[in-house]
């Protein structure tokens, strides 16, 4: 490997904790990664590592050594992005993670499109509800529902998106219709949670010009906003979700929307990606790209 691969790699080590890791992300072989920072700390006669049976560290001249790597490769990929012909045609592997409904309905449906116009970039996907570290796990931007709570992201608002209360037939018609806001608290909810296990997600309505929110209870709860519209369709309870994942439903009657006359806050919709001076082609093309399509989607 030569230095900057080798830097590259040093600084991939320290961000997952893993030689595995970032040997996969950089698609080279263990044992390659394991010679070459080998190699690394004999030309600088210092330990740049603590490794572990469970976890690989920086030690404190490691440390002081990655951040100077961050600067350099930060720089490197500036000048790169200056030149003309680069900034217009970039390339490279872009790690993005993105909600199913996002992935299936919105992006990936028009995925070749992005793919004729920057040909050069190969895509890894992944998608789910859970929290991404996008550091550790190298990946280069998400887009998520909902107000960002990381402050240490870069957050670039792509749309708001409308929501309903709705329920299923069965539902509706064993418990009874709500015909105000108030009466929500008698009714049960289809329960969210997040990977860290928050279940407090209540409904949220404008009532009298004034934002409100609701506790529900409720018998079944979940964290994957398929199973979500599911546990609906099986009759388990009202949900508040984004107009866009259950237009079918609504349409063809398996779902049916309530308390319409009162206005669901819109819920956010963001790219987020680290913090750096300088944000690569890649990224920067994806961001704008996947911004046009939201826009058209939902403005």
């Amino acid at each position: 490997m030569d230095r900057l691969d080798t830097l590259q790699l040093f600084t991939r080590i320290v961000e997952t904790g893993s030689f595995s890791r970032a040997a996969d992300m950089l698609d080279i072989p263990r044992a390659t990664a394991t010679h070459a920072i080998k190699q690394l700390e004999a030309r600088l006669s210092t330990r740049l590592l603590e490794r572990t049976t469970r976890q690989v560290r920086p030690t404190l001249d490691g440390q002081a050594y990655y951040e100077r790597c961050v600067q350099v490769l930060n720089e490197l990929e500036d000048a790169e992005a200056s030149l003309r012909h680069v900034a217009a045609n970039p390339r490279g592997v872009l790690r993005i993670d993105m909600h199913g409904t996002h992935a299936t309905r919105i992006v990936l449906p028009k995925i070749d499109e992005f793919r004729r116009r920057f040909p050069a970039i190969d895509l890894v996907v992944s998608s789910g509800d859970r929290l991404v570290d996008l550091v550790r796990e190298g990946v280069d931007c998400v887009i998520r529902g909902g107000h960002p709570r990381d402050s240490t992201l870069v957050a670039k608002r792509l749309a708001m998106m409308p929501q309903v209360i709705c329920a299923s037939p069965d539902y509706l018609a064993a418990v009874g219709t709500p015909h105000h806001p108030d009466e929500l608290p008698s009714h049960q909810a289809v329960r969210f949670f997040s990977s860290n296990g928050n279940i407090a997600y209540p409904f949220e309505l404008v009532v009298d010009g004034l934002a409100r929110t609701y506790e529900l209870g409720g018998w079944i709860a979940v964290n994957d906003a398929e199973t979500y519209v599911v546990s609906a369709l099986r009759g388990c309870g009202l949900i508040q979700v984004p107009r866009h994942h259950v237009e079918d439903e609504l349409r063809d009657g398996r779902l049916v929307e309530v308390l319409s006359e009162w206005q669901s806050p819109d819920m956010p919709v963001s790219a987020l990606y680290p913090y750096r001076r300088h944000l690569s082609p890649r990224v920067r093309v994806f961001v704008d790209w996947v911004g046009e399509l939201y826009a058209k989607k939902f403005g």
